[in-house]
């Protein structure tokens, strides 16, 4: 490494960070240093249209300004002109690319966002928690390598802006510390190397270890080795290999202030990671917080080095200036910059890009009107006293019925959170009977668009084993005190195999009893062990119940989109009875 780790100091001027150290003779003589540009863009989550709300669309200047950033045509230029009269440049996506809630993009399987990132001509991405919200295989083979599933044009393979059937990735993705369950290698590359002429950048790529039990992520045959040491693994492996730049590319992320290109008292897990990870790593990008932020921070010998986040949905570009020495081949660190550039709109948007965002955009319009279903009454969120809903109950019912499609699953019963305590809400929209405003509805009909919306935000359905205790404590966890005294009301919707009644005489915690509990007209058992099916989000208690803490044995089924069109693509869907809960009277 370098050997200038005194009197180090951070220069900042027009929103640039410099890295400087005293310039020896021997530096200044070495001859001709090749000029490496690295571009970062993080989280994207499929944010290709551009945005006009306060959350996606702005970020705020320095001065406070409020700057109209981000989408598709507008990235695509920025990138255009950074690149501008560089000979070498390598572009990074920090992960989480995939996964968003725009429907233009969700509705097609991230694929358009895969178009996007070949089109802008990405080198390496990370594996970010949401890549990995459906399998391994989806994102190996499906994104990475254009493998079509379920039926081409209506599940996978849409064609593409230019009439082009969907190829998958033109760039590898890469994670060194998500492994297979009891296994030490990764499941995709570590690193990649890319070479400029005389000298190579490493870029070592890693995941958010919360990534595995992760809401959206939950992948029960993966595992989450930990960062610092894997990073250190593998950027002594780009040693060995005769590679001495090196990035860490990390899906991981932290807090700095608000200012996007400054740094104030950098906290969070990058905070840690950038104090403790191998001074061999010479600039550390990141992601998964949303935030933007520019620092230089001391690695462990003391000497600083870049870390940065470039925020989300395409609000902001990082960019790197690396210097390399031919001879050394590493970074020459007093001569590395580093600046977040905002996305924004005052510049010609790139006509490609544009016609890819209409595309979608239609493409978007006409899958939403596609029959996926029909009913016979309406489907609503409209609780009773008991808490329940006829929308509720469904979403139980579609619980219980993936997991016994699943292998491995086969519930005993299912839960679903109608009103919970905190977090999401999975019950979203009505569907009801009279037909909407699209000229492809009808009567009766469930189109693909309404049923999207109706529930779900792509968390997947476990199965998982409890005790009766625990199925029990759900229920008593129904009613909850807050703090001011009062008892809040957070019904679970049960599946139609499960009748229960509860006593408001009784005090809260006290108000469900196990005999007053039948599972397939069976009494619980505290006992006993039983197969719940329910979302991640709630068996993690992201949605405020603590009962299934300590689950075991997760099987994964499908996301709660796909499990809810399968289930109404079974025929003419009654919507189900209030009759699965009962106050006993007092």
């Amino acid at each position: 490494m370098r050997s200038f780790r005194s009197r180090i100091a951070v220069v900042a001027a027009a929103g640039l960070v410099v890295l400087t150290g005293p310039a020896t003779a021997a530096v200044a003589a070495r001859p001709g240093p090749v000029d490496v540009q690295v571009l970062t863009l993080s989280d994207l989550h499929g944010y290709l249209t551009p945005q006009h709300n306060a959350t996606d669309g702005t970020i705020k200047d320095p001065t406070g300004k409020v700057l109209v950033v981000g989408g598709a045509p507008y990235i695509a230029t920025h990138l255009e002109r950074l690149r501008a009269g560089r000979d070498h440049t390598l572009t990074l996506a920090a992960g989480d690319f995939f996964s968003g809630w725009p429907t233009e993009v969700a509705y097609h399987a991230d694929e358009p966002t895969i178009e996007f990132m070949n089109k802008i001509k990405v080198d390496v991405a990370a594996v970010g928690n949401h890549e990995l919200d459906r399998s391994l295989e989806f994102l190996r083979d499906h994104m990475g390598k254009g493998k079509c599933f379920g039926e081409i044009g209506v599940d996978s393979c849409f064609t593409d802006s230019d009439g082009q059937p969907f190829r998958g990735a033109d760039f590898p993705f890469s994670t060194a510390n998500i492994v297979r369950k009891g296994q030490e290698r990764p499941v995709l590359p570590p690193y990649v190397i890319k070479r400029f002429g005389r000298v190579a950048v490493g870029v070592i790529n890693l995941t958010t270890v919360t990534t595995v039990e992760g809401s959206t992520s939950y992948q029960p045959g993966l595992d989450n080795l930990p960062l610092v040491e894997t990073a250190g693994k593998y950027a002594a492996e780009l040693k060995r290999r005769g590679v001495e730049a090196i990035v860490a590319n990390v899906h991981e992320g932290g807090y700095a202030g608000p200012e996007f290109d400054g740094c104030a008292n950098l906290t969070g897990p990058i905070a840690d990671f950038a104090a403790r990870a191998t001074p061999d790593i010479d600039a550390i990008v990141t992601g998964h917080w949303h935030w933007g932020f520019n620092c230089a921070l001391p690695d462990p010998a003391g000497d600083l080095r870049p870390v940065v986040e470039p925020a989300n949905h395409g609000r902001l570009i990082n960019e790197l200036n690396l210097k390399i020495d031919p001879r050394t081949r590493d970074v020459i660190r007093s001569a590395t910059t580093s600046a977040n550039h905002a996305v924004t709109r005052d510049v010609p948007p790139d006509p490609d890009m544009t016609e890819l965002v209409e595309y979608w955009l239609a493409k978007g319009a006409e899958s939403y009107a596609r029959p996926v279903g029909a009913l016979t009454g309406d489907v609503t969120r409209v609780r009773d006293a008991d808490g329940e809903s006829t929308l509720g109950n469904l979403a139980a019912d579609v619980a219980h019925a993936d997991s016994h499609r699943t292998p491995g699953g086969a519930a005993d019963l299912a839960m679903v959170a109608v009103a919970p305590v905190k977090g999401s809400n999975s019950l979203r929209a009505d569907l009801k009977f009279a037909k909407g405003a699209n000229p492809a509805d009808a009567d009766g009909t469930v189109l693909f668009g309404e049923a999207w919306a109706a529930w779900g935000y792509a968390n997947p359905v476990l199965t998982v084993s409890v005790t009766g205790a625990q199925i029990e404590q759900a229920l008593e966890q129904q009613w909850q005190t807050q703090p001011n005294g009062t008892v809040r009301f957070a019904p679970l919707a049960v599946s139609g195999n499960v009748r229960f009644s509860y006593d408001l005489s009784k005090p809260v915690g006290d108000r469900v009893l196990p005999a007053d509990v039948l599972i397939g007209g069976v009494p619980l058992d505290p006992t006993r062990g039983y197969r719940l099916a329910a979302l991640a989000y709630t068996l993690i208690g992201a949605d405020g119940y603590t009962a299934f803490a300590g689950f075991t044995d997760a099987v994964r089924g499908s996301r709660d989109y796909e499990a809810f069109r399968d289930y109404l693509a079974r025929g003419p869907l009654t919507p189900p009875a209030l009759d699965r809960a009962i106050a006993k009277q007092l």
